[in-house]
Parts: structure tokens; C-alpha cells; sequence
């Protein structure tokens, strides 16, 4: 199975990035094809030039993901929560790749998704404690993910999980959180 694994965190040494290399691992454990990418490392450009709208695809790495991404039979998602959305480069990413003619399109005015991918996994991060985030915003990042994005776009089956308060965390509760990811993956990508 090809399985695209999207990161947007800028520090390489981040617990993203660990949560990150645990996918990767257990994917290809299972023999599985992982196309990951580190959208900082690769100084992916998130700003959508107009040009693009019409569906021209002029940047070369914009042409490279948005053909894995039509191609992925699983995606899995990586990144902060920063301001209760994810960061401006990955919000770049999915205006850029996640385009009408690759990951959606419309039938009679109504949203069809294009998106082959049967599990969508979102890992995200933050340091808000889940019932300030609850009580406060009512986890805007859950329906983001879920209903306005990967679901839209065709994923069947959409499962999002955040780590909190990783600046308040033991390694202890970082290893048990990795043990998580593993597990998580494992179930929703097997051998």
C-alpha cells in the first residue's frame, strides 16, 4: 500500500518529527510504501499563486505531491495545533495539493471526493490541556480534519489523535504516546 505521510513541524528535533519517524517505521514494517514529507525541510512554499487556481500546476514539487496524493491509498498527517489550526505551511500544502481535479471535484454543484486513500490518520500536538481545549474552543482541529478536509476529499475512514501538553510531559508519557502512534497505525494499516 502507498501511504503518504505529511509533517509540518520546523524543528527536526520535535516530538512531530517523533511521532513522525514511528509512522514511517511501523509502515514500512509492514511493508508498506511511505512517501514522507517534511514540509519545512523541503521549503515547500505554501502560498498559492493565482495561476494555480485554474488548475495550471507550475511548481515542480506542487506537480510531485499532488500526484502522490492521488495515488496514496492511506495518508497520515503530522503537526502542532497553533492557534487551534494547523501551521501556515502545512494550511499552504493542502491549498496547493489538495486541489479541485486531484482530491475533489464537483457532480451537479454537489463535493465529490477523489481521494483514494481508505484511512486518514492526523496526529496532532499541543499544550493546551484537553479541557481548556474542550471547554474553550470545542476542538476546531477535529471537525477542520474530519468533515472540512479529508472526508470532503474522499477519505473513508478519518481518525485524529492529539498529544497534550507536550511541553509539560515526561518521557515517560512521550514513550507511552509513541506507543500509541504504533499501535494506531498498526490497526489502521496492517501487513
Amino acid at each position: 500500500m502507498k501511504v503518504s505521510v505529511i509533517l509540518g513541524h520546523q524543528h527536526g528535533g520535535s516530538f512531530n518529527h517523533a511521532i513522525a519517524d514511528v509512522v514511517r517505521q511501523t509502515l514500512e514494517k509492514n511493508g508498506h510504501t511511505v512517501r514522507l514529507h517534511d514540509l519545512y525541510a523541503e521549503k515547500f512554499d505554501p502560498i498559492l499563486p493565482h495561476e494555480e487556481i485554474g488548475g495550471a500546476i507550475l511548481d515542480p514539487l506542487v506537480k510531485q505531491h499532488t500526484e502522490e496524493i492521488a495515488e496514496a491509498e492511506g495518508i497520515v498527517i503530522v503537526h502542532p495545533n497553533w492557534w487551534a489550526t494547523p501551521p501556515a505551511i502545512l494550511k499552504g500544502w493542502l491549498d496547493r495539493v489538495l486541489r479541485q481535479g486531484v482530491a475533489y471535484r464537483f457532480v451537479n454543484g454537489a463535493p465529490v471526493g477523489l481521494l483514494k486513500a481508505d484511512w486518514a490518520l492526523v496526529f496532532t500536538t499541543s499544550n493546551t490541556p484537553k479541557d481548556v481545549e474542550q471547554t474553550w474552543f470545542g476542538d476546531p482541529l477535529e471537525n477542520f480534519w474530519k468533515t472540512c478536509i479529508l472526508r470532503y476529499c474522499g477519505a473513508k475512514n478519518v481518525e485524529r489523535t492529539n498529544y497534550e501538553s507536550v511541553i509539560m510531559s515526561s518521557p515517560e508519557e512521550r514513550a507511552a504516546w509513541l506507543a500509541d502512534v504504533a499501535e494506531r497505525v498498526e490497526r489502521a494499516f496492517p501487513r
